[in-house]
């Protein structure tokens, strides 16, 4: 999954951008009441532990919504 496509998945579960970094940006989860950083590189794959990572502080995984 590129990194475009897991904010647009983050943006439509109701996460949002709080501010940018230097190479991360923070997003805001309010269904974990979590901050969380993203790669800033939209075109770039995300890796498989990045990915789990940033699911799980969204509250995506856990639930059995996305693995």
């Amino acid at each position: 999954m590129k990194v475009s496509e897991l904010k647009q998945l983050l943006r439509k579960n109701g996460c949002f951008l709080i501010r940018d970094g230097g190479n991360h940006e923070v997003w805001y989860s309010p269904a974990t009441n979590r901050k969380f950083a993203v790669p800033r590189h939209n075109t770039q794959d995300v890796p498989t532990g990045t990915y789990r990572s940033i699911m799980k502080a969204a509250g995506l995984i856990g639930r059995g919504d996305v693995t």
